[in-house]
């Protein structure tokens, strides 16, 4: 709780999240349908994908290209459901710059509550800090528009889930997508920063989870992020299961991206011991 004391700012997401948490546990309690968990399953997949291919590949680490409008579409998406898409990008891009180190913004070294919501709700960098890691984000205005009113789309977008679907599919869908977000983005960079075997020395804790790759559709395939990080596909070899990637791929078919970037083939097998 030190913590949430130390920044008046945590205190506020801190009640954002308990309030997120309430709708689904009274759904829960007053009892799931089949419809309910269609609901839920369809939130978490569209969650994942649009986390991992847009928030994390994307702006993270433009791992390819798009056009500007889609850009923004990504930016409005993540605005309504996960966050911030500028501040995402700068938090995970000084992670990279100082994995597992003590600039590390969430490491399991500075503890399990830490690495899975005290950075969170205590951030570790200013907000000049994250913006000075994006140079190639902050430069297009619509972007900051959304960094600066990230609050709204998300409003807007509860308001009508409510009024329209009505309380069980805000619960249902909308107060799900966050949550999702949250837990799995918590998940990989607990487990997956926790230390073990490594494919490749990266300098820090990193490593691969077959089975965090399976229900996050490919982040699992942690180390081998942090070997290539700009390549948008992370589980590098065929039985290294990627859906994302397939899903990156089919996009650039329909020419909606392009320039999707694959780690060279030397660079996947230096030093890689298995």
């Amino acid at each position: 709780m030190g913590t949430l004391i130390r920044h008046p700012a945590g205190l506020l997401v801190a009640a954002g999240l308990v309030l997120l948490h309430i709708p689904p546990l009274l759904l829960a309690i007053s009892g799931l349908r089949w419809g309910h968990v269609a609901a839920l399953a369809t939130s978490y997949v569209l969650t994942v994908l649009a986390l991992s291919g847009g928030l994390h590949r994307y702006f993270g680490h433009r791992a390819y290209a798009t056009s500007r409008p889609l850009q923004f579409i990504l930016a409005l998406g993540a605005a309504t459901f996960f966050g911030d898409a500028v501040s995402f990008a700068g938090r995970h891009r000084l992670h990279h710059r100082h994995s597992d180190m003590d600039g590390d913004v969430h490491s399991p070294r500075a503890g399990a509550w830490h690495c899975w919501i005290g950075h969170v709700l205590a951030p570790k960098y200013s907000e000049d800090e994250v913006l000075r890691a994006v140079p190639d984000l902050t430069r297009y205005p619509e972007l900051m528009w959304l960094h600066r009113c990230g609050l709204v789309p998300g409003l807007v977008t509860a308001t009508l889930v409510l009024l329209v679907g009505g309380w069980e599919a805000f619960a249902a869908g909308f107060c799900t997508s966050p949550l999702v977000a949250l837990y799995v983005t918590s998940t990989v960079n607990y487990v997956c920063h926790l230390g073990g075997l490594q494919r490749y020395d990266t300098g820090d804790r990193s490593v691969n989870s077959a089975v965090l790759g399976l229900l996050t559709f490919g982040e699992g395939w942690h180390n081998n992020h942090h070997h290539c990080p700009g390549a948008a596909r992370i589980g590098f070899f065929q039985w290294e299961i990627d859906v994302v990637y397939y899903l990156l791929r089919a996009l650039a078919r329909l020419g909606l991206v392009w320039d999707v970037r694959e780690a060279p083939s030397a660079v996947k097998h230096a030093g890689a011991s298995g």
